[in-house]
């Protein structure tokens, strides 16, 4: 397992980043930008996953770690429900719709490879700054 020194260099953060950039842009525009509920819910959802991933890693502890990241995957599920919803409501297009539900499948399944390698490693839980490193 390579050492991450920042959470931006972990994977499943790039990928809910660019499917939170996704999400913003589609419900800027047509009759799910009016629909405040769905719309904030959405968002709300999408910047969790992104969240809960930084704060997983800016954790203190291992446990809270291997937490955090198990929430963001939640979000990502709550995310594909909402999508459903936009597209049986006319929101949102079949490409749109599955575009969306791609990445977020993919997210879902990058913080379960994620999360079980960082079960897998417990004893190699590293914080690191510029030049110290910290064993915990």
């Amino acid at each position: 397992m390579a050492t991450i020194t920042r959470f931006e260099d972990i994977e499943a953060w790039q990928t809910a980043r660019e499917l939170t950039r996704m999400i913003y842009s589609i419900t800027d525009e047509g009759r799910i930008a009016r629909d405040f509920g769905l719309r904030d819910q959405i968002r709300r959802a999408v910047v969790s996953i992104m969240s809960n991933i930084a704060e997983g890693f800016e954790s203190r502890s291992q446990a809270a770690f291997i937490h955090y990241p198990g929430i963001a995957k939640a979000s990502s599920g709550e995310v594909r429900s909402q999508l459903y919803v936009s597209r049986d409501v006319g929101y949102l297009s079949e490409q749109q719709f599955s575009n969306l539900f791609q990445i977020s499948e993919k997210v879902s399944r990058q913080l379960s490879r994620f999360i079980s390698c960082l079960e897998k490693n417990l004893n190699s839980y590293r914080v690191k700054e510029d030049v110290v490193e910290y064993e915990i």
